[in-house]
């Protein structure tokens, strides 16, 4: 197909994808079971191809089958909302409590969009296309929990190749980004519980203070992490909260206090150093304060990893379809974590970064992803639709 006239075929549909990605905003959904969703994105896409169901979660894998032989790939789109009160006055905001702060409404939109192109042109297609739409992306592994259920060989054979797009609120619209190799950090959750003896806050030698325990701990950490882990491949850890006592009080010695963190990672070497180094650290420094330490690491992403020959092509098809000044190579992965890693690790592809932040809001005010003021421009979903079906012919 003319690239020129594949552009208008997508711009077409604009109108559209802004209304559907609209109505998912105000409908967002939490973890693994997102009903209203997954229905109002099948609504769209389940007559154009053959639809597989996730087992015990809200997930969808459509197949479109091309008219001529070839391999399938797969594109994925994400659906899962934050738990967060949204705060951006828009007209179309959530009021539900949750809210689609990192795009994910905008993925969705961009995956009807292109399964919609790719079914309307299926006989031109080589091959066959299986389309991820999947929840739980949000820490609950909703790639993985899919790979588990073999979603991903719904066409009936394994696909050589797989995609993903993930917007920004950051940056002027319309730019795709992405790197060679790793691109996004394995991301987890540490918990630490230490646990003391409780007492008289005027006395409290005849206690077991755990307060003092954390804070030597916290305030060690970094430098641990400095002197024991390899800067040329970093982690990063940062305290998220700390409880301890009450605020009715102040004269008790608490028995417990706790605090949970975010570690990222950008190797396996760096990940297993996390689940090694860093309790052995925990638990020396809860020792010399007499306390015990409870250590509990939440599941990890994976690593995200791009394949070389799959990043070529999205250079290739960006530059082709949208001029050389719209793809930006990215010079260092960034500590994000994504569960797209864990299809990556299955099925070499690419993940690439699309700008999508509000043109009308000056960028140094603009919010980034995760924030409940997040503001995201819809002018770029049919270009994203359209960046996702030519890869499909060139491979």
């Amino acid at each position: 197909m003319d690239i020129q006239q594949l552009k208008a075929q997508a711009q077409a549909k604009q109108a559209n994808l802004v209304a559907i990605r609209r109505d998912l905003h105000q409908i967002p959904e939490f973890g693994l079971d997102l009903p209203k969703t997954l229905a109002r994105v099948l609504s769209e896409v389940e007559s154009l191809g053959e639809v597989t169901l996730g087992k015990d979660m809200t997930a969808a894998a459509i197949v479109i089958r091309g008219a001529q032989p070839g391999p399938t790939v797969l594109l994925r789109a994400d659906m899962d909302a934050l738990a967060v009160t949204e705060d951006t006055g828009l007209s179309f905001s959530s009021t539900n409590g949750y809210m689609h702060a990192c795009g994910h409404d905008l993925h969705m939109a961009i995956g009807v969009g292109a399964a919609q192109l790719i079914a309307e042109n299926k006989d031109q297609l080589k091959g066959n296309v299986v389309m991820f739409f999947q929840p739980g992306e949000e820490g609950h592994d909703g790639a993985g929990v899919m790979l588990s259920q073999d979603m991903h060989l719904a066409s009936g054979e394994k696909p050589i190749a797989a995609y993903g797009i993930h917007v920004f609120s950051s940056d002027d619209p319309g730019v795709f980004a992405s790197r060679k190799g790793t691109m996004m950090a394995s991301a987890g959750d540490i918990i630490v519980t230490l646990k003391g003896r409780g007492g008289h806050g005027s006395m409290p030698w005849t206690a077991v203070d755990p307060i003092t325990g954390l804070v030597e701990m916290l305030s060690s950490l970094q430098s641990f992490i400095a002197k024991h882990f390899d800067a040329l491949d970093p982690i990063v850890l940062n305290v998220g909260w700390i409880k301890a006592g009450n605020d009715h009080t102040t004269n008790i010695v608490p028995e417990v206090a706790s605090f949970g963190a975010t570690v990222r990672s950008f190797s396996k070497q760096g990940y297993e150093d996390t689940r090694t180094k860093i309790p052995a650290f925990i638990k020396n420094t809860a020792a010399a304060f007499g306390l015990e330490a409870e250590i509990e690491f939440s599941p990890a992403t994976k690593v995200l990893v791009n394949d070389g020959a799959a990043i070529d092509r999205v250079v290739r098809v960006v530059g082709d379809l949208f001029g050389e000044g719209k793809y930006e190579n990215m010079d260092q992965p960034i500590p994000g974590g994504e569960d797209m890693a864990s299809i990556l690790e299955e099925i070499p592809g690419a993940f690439v970064f699309l700008a999508a932040g509000d043109p009308g809001t000056p960028i140094e005010q603009r919010q980034s992803n995760h924030s409940n003021k997040a503001v995201f421009d819809d002018s770029v979903l049919a270009d994203g639709a359209t960046s996702l079906r030519p890869w499909l012919l060139i491979l």
